[in-house]
């Protein structure tokens, strides 16, 4: 069982994971972050965190090439967007270079909103996305826990928050109805991205890097 330490937060997938580390050069410090479940070490743990969230049958023609995306952080200090390109420029040569094609992951909406806890806004970024951003049916997931978008006002002019807005530029699509997290009291959406719908201009990017 993983351990509990105060201002971490842990779980089980963690020792299974591996870890995509920035660091600012000058200093050393830790800056950006990303774990990467693989389809073997999924295998080991028994499941993906998403799995937890989201019944996930219908990808399981994807698993063998399938990575899991968590536990994306940057730095209070250095969200100007060199370091998630960074992030990403490390995982796109990683997928490259152990042949998987397929990422999928949880990305979190507060369920705070002017100090007012609801779901009103993850209702309202899910149905602008639905109608513009949802996966061909045959990815469609469950929530294990669903959000009540059908009881929440989703007529909110909001837009997704950042992680989510770069996701889908890089040609993410949505692949249902958020969960609810009540141990992080966040609305979950599925996502999932795959190399093949790359935009041309980030696949010339991530390859000048990875070089």
């Amino acid at each position: 069982m993983p351990k509990t330490i105060e201002g971490h937060d842990i779980d089980l997938f963690d020792d299974y994971c591996e870890h995509l580390l920035v660091r600012d050069t000058a200093t050393g410090q830790v800056i950006g972050t990303y774990r990467v479940l693989t389809p073997v070490q999924a295998k080991r743990a028994g499941s993906t965190y998403s799995d937890t969230e989201f019944d996930l049958t219908r990808l399981r023609g994807l698993r063998n090439r399938m990575v899991e995306l968590g536990r994306s952080c940057v730095h209070v200090d250095h969200r100007h967007g060199g370091v998630i390109m960074a992030l990403w420029g490390a995982l796109f040569e990683f997928m490259d270079r152990n042949r998987l094609d397929t990422m999928i992951g949880c990305a979190s909406i507060p369920m705070l909103h002017n100090g007012v806890v609801s779901g009103d806004v993850a209702a309202s970024i899910w149905h602008q996305l639905r109608h513009t951003h949802l996966a061909d049916i045959q990815f469609h997931v469950r929530p294990r826990l669903a959000l009540p978008v059908d009881q929440l006002d989703h007529h909110l002019s909001i837009e997704p928050p950042a992680l989510i807005k770069g996701y889908l530029r890089l040609g993410a699509k949505v692949l249902g109805a958020p969960a609810w997290d009540p141990d992080f009291n966040t609305a979950d959406l599925p996502m999932m991205m795959r190399i093949a719908d790359l935009p041309a201009r980030y696949k010339k990017h991530f390859a000048s890097v990875a070089q």
